[in-house]
């Protein structure tokens, strides 16, 4: 398991040698905090994340890393910022990616082709299920809803493993979703502090209602 250095979000002082404010501390199980170099990582140096290539390559050609994270207060939640690494392992690192930086873009190239491809045949069999499933619904809807659903990098059903496995609960939940977002006023009574489910609630027939006529072919 990799050490884990903490940045300060507040003015702090090294419990060791009484150094600060230090920008990184490691704390230990009691959360007492220690400078980096108390921590023995003083002679490391920072890499920013960003780019995956050069981040493997000077974790690997370091004896020793330490990742960085901090607390997002906005998200609630702590974010990986980077690596502490060992300055050679870093300069090595930049060597190799810059030697082979164009084969690296090539194949990006290729992998962004392929997945765009992959995109458009999942998203075309998403719009067709959702087809079987509501025979009635317009054919523009169809694919409307399967694009919004399939999104990648949306989080949204779609793209969960039940999504691109095409099931049928799933399909007919983005089909619902879109309903109540683009046919009622759901959105403007959240808005106006409704709780979501009473508006659920209130919704609940008029969506069945656009449901019903959609799985009946002759609503086409």
């Amino acid at each position: 398991m990799s050490l884990v250095v903490f940045e300060a979000l507040r003015p702090v002082h090294c419990a060791a040698c009484r150094r600060g404010p230090v920008p990184r501390v490691v704390r230990d199980a009691h959360g007492v905090p220690r400078c980096l170099r108390c921590a023995g990582l003083g002679d490391l140096v920072f890499l920013a994340r960003g780019d995956a290539a050069l981040t493997r390559r000077a974790r690997e050609g370091s004896s020793r890393h330490a990742v960085v994270v901090r607390y997002v207060k906005r998200r609630r939640r702590t974010e990986r910022q980077g690596l502490l690494v060992e300055r050679r392992a870093l300069r090595r690192a930049r060597e190799s990616c810059r030697a082979d930086a164009d084969a690296r873009a090539r194949r990006r190239a290729r992998d962004r082709i392929r997945r765009e491809a992959a995109d458009v045949r999942f998203t075309a069999a998403f719009a067709a299920e959702i087809r079987r499933l509501f025979p009635g619904i317009p054919p523009a809807r169809a694919a409307a809803i399967a694009a919004h659903a399939s999104l990648r990098g949306s989080g949204r059903v779609g793209r969960t493993a039940a999504g691109r496995a095409l099931d049928e609960g799933v399909v007919a939940v983005a089909v619902r979703a879109a309903v109540r977002h683009d046919d009622t006023d759901y959105d403007a009574l959240l808005a106006s502090g409704v709780p979501r489910h009473q508006a659920r609630a209130r919704l609940a027939p008029r969506i069945d209602a656009v449901l019903a006529a959609w799985r009946e072919p002759s609503a086409a």
